[in-house]
């Protein structure tokens, strides 16, 4: 691994991060490193075959060579009862189909590089900010499953969105004080294929994304279910000319300062390829901005899918601009943000240093975004400037992560996030005054 260190040049205006003025962005390293696979990739998400080996393949497997099981099997001495368990057990057979097949013949799928690992080089910035980092949330046993997303509602609660298999609970609600005080059961929301997108509205209710299931729902404060938009497990293109309200895989959520609806579609090379399907409800196959009303009506939506002045080939995250209603989308594996007005105008592209996993502007209206595989929270100006950086880096250890996602401020300044490939919140505790 090489890096080297570069500080970026003074910015004119200063930027504000946890109270104190920054003159200039900070300074960043160069991380070079070979492309690992997460736990899910490796098997050990809950619901795998390896789900009780979960902690033992985030402990000692990531990025090693052969995936999980190789890697179990060479240190059977480290295992646990139940893990040595589940490595000796024949495969099961899965009872849950996917309703959504990998990206395969779109020249947006990613593609093989002479068979061997690719290599990235990762932009981390260097802590200027000041937060610590704490792990409060006792988290229910039957967790496993990477914390996809959170979000902070107006009374400092916090909902917790997490990837779990069929029959357990998959959204948790946690008070100001970090205790568990309500769990969503599956007969609410069914099961969610793919967790995704997560944000609490200005009325306190939660909407999810089901990035595999073709839905977002919208919850009560509650818990209680109260709009499904989409069809469960049918994705394709929403028509109004034909009636037809469909989601193609739906991965965030966003409001407007009025209550309407934004809602980020495609996910690149892990998109379905249906462009020209057979299917007459499901042949753009493009990533998209859905714009609805309160209620779910169609107002507008504008297309990506491409390269260019305007264009994204995925929507991962999706914020809207309390300053001025306009809507910032992550383009993620493109390294960039593109901005449009909230009447689907096109208005700017930023290039970033970094992946640009989720867009969000906090209670104060500062923006963030989440690096992903980088491992890092950025605050960022909105000419793309970073005024600050909050995380160590890709890995498990403290106030570092293996993929950062959507994200919520207390009323404290407290941020929070997930981690998709590992079981746990994160709180990053904001520097007192």
């Amino acid at each position: 691994m090489r890096a080297s260190s570069f500080i970026g040049m003074a910015i004119g205006i200063a930027g504000l991060v946890a109270g104190q003025a920054l003159a200039e962005p900070p300074g960043f390293s160069i991380v070079r490193q070979s492309q690992s696979a997460n736990i899910s990739e490796l098997g050990g998400e809950k619901g795998g075959q390896l789900e009780a080996c979960s902690s033992e393949i985030g402990q000692y497997c990531i990025g090693k060579e052969g995936g999980a099981r190789a890697c179990l099997t060479r240190i059977s001495d480290k295992l646990s009862g139940e893990c040595k368990s589940a490595l000796a057990a024949p495969a099961p057979v899965s009872t849950v189909k996917n309703p959504v097949p990998r990206c395969a013949h779109s020249p947006l799928c990613s593609t093989t590089r002479g068979g061997g690992k690719p290599v990235v080089d990762r932009v981390v910035w260097n802590q200027t900010t000041g937060y610590g980092f704490a792990y409060p949330f006792a988290l229910p046993n039957e967790l496993h499953g990477g914390m996809s997303g959170v979000a902070v509602d107006s009374k400092d609660n916090l909902w917790a969105f997490e990837r779990n298999a069929p029959g357990q609970p998959q959204l948790f609600e946690f008070d100001s004080h970090h205790k568990l005080i309500r769990t969503i059961s599956p007969d609410v929301i069914g099961y969610i294929y793919k967790a995704h997108g997560i944000a609490v509205d200005a009325a306190d209710n939660v909407w999810i994304c089901d990035a595999d299931g073709s839905v977002v729902m919208k919850l009560s404060p509650e818990g209680k279910l109260l709009m499904t938009i989409g069809t469960r497990a049918k994705r394709g293109d929403w028509d109004e000319s034909k009636g037809q309200h469909l989601l193609w895989q739906p991965m965030d959520i966003s409001f407007g300062r009025n209550g309407d609806l934004y809602i980020s579609e495609g996910h690149a090379d892990e998109s379905p390829d249906d462009v020209d399907t057979p299917d007459p409800a499901n042949i753009v196959g493009a990533s998209r901005i859905l714009h609805l009303d309160r209620t779910g009506k169609s107002i507008n939506q504008w297309y990506g899918n491409s390269w260019g002045p305007g264009k994204f080939t995925m929507a991962h995250g999706i914020a809207v601009d309390p300053r001025n209603g306009d809507v910032w989308i992550g383009d993620r594996e493109q390294y960039r943000l593109v901005v449009y007005s909230g009447e689907g105008k096109f208005i700017k592209t930023l290039s970033m240093k970094n992946l640009t996993c989720a867009v969000y502007f906090d209670r104060h209206g500062e923006l963030w975004v989440a690096t992903g595989n980088d491992g890092q929270l950025i605050h960022i100006d909105r000419d793309g400037n970073v005024l600050g950086a909050i995380g160590k880096g890709r890995g498990r250890d403290e106030g570092q992560f293996m993929e950062t996602n959507f994200m919520g401020m207390d009323s404290a300044g407290n941020l929070y996030t997930g981690d998709t490939s590992v079981p746990r919140i994160t709180e990053m505790v904001a520097p007192r005054r």
